[in-house]
């Protein structure tokens, strides 16, 4: 590593262990206990799934052949990511004779999609 990347390395990091313990102690058990939302991330984080869920929020509702033909795929790819999405509370599900037919679980996921398609659009500076 050259002079440049090293300065460049310690530039982000802090010079001494810990700078505010009181809010250390306070934060720290907040976030050991918080709700497992790793799994949502991760099941958002493939972009097949973003973008089915995506596609939730453009239409309240979709009947999987449907959800298939919008992300080009087999209704079986499309039904494995809309159940991906279902087991992680994202969406939900209802049967009409044959169809199946899937809509986000709650506005909180509506919302969640819609702000993190927002953040995404914006121009980052630095």
């Amino acid at each position: 590593m050259n002079t440049h990347d090293n300065n460049t390395a310690k530039s982000d990091m802090c010079d001494v262990e810990c700078y505010n313990e009181e809010i250390v102690k306070k934060v720290r058990p907040k976030v050991q206990q918080m709700p497992k939302i790793d799994a949502i991330f991760k099941a958002l984080s493939n972009p097949t799934r973003l973008k089915v869920a995506y596609a939730l929020t453009v239409e309240d509702e979709l009947c999987v052949c449907d959800v298939a033909n919008i992300i080009e795929s087999s209704n079986a790819t499309a039904s494995h990511h809309l159940r991906t999405l279902k087991e992680q509370h994202i969406a939900t599900i209802r049967r009409d004779g044959k169809r199946v037919f899937y809509t986000l679980a709650d506005e909180h996921v509506y919302q969640f999609v819609r702000i993190a398609l927002a953040h995404a659009a914006e121009e980052v500076t630095v």
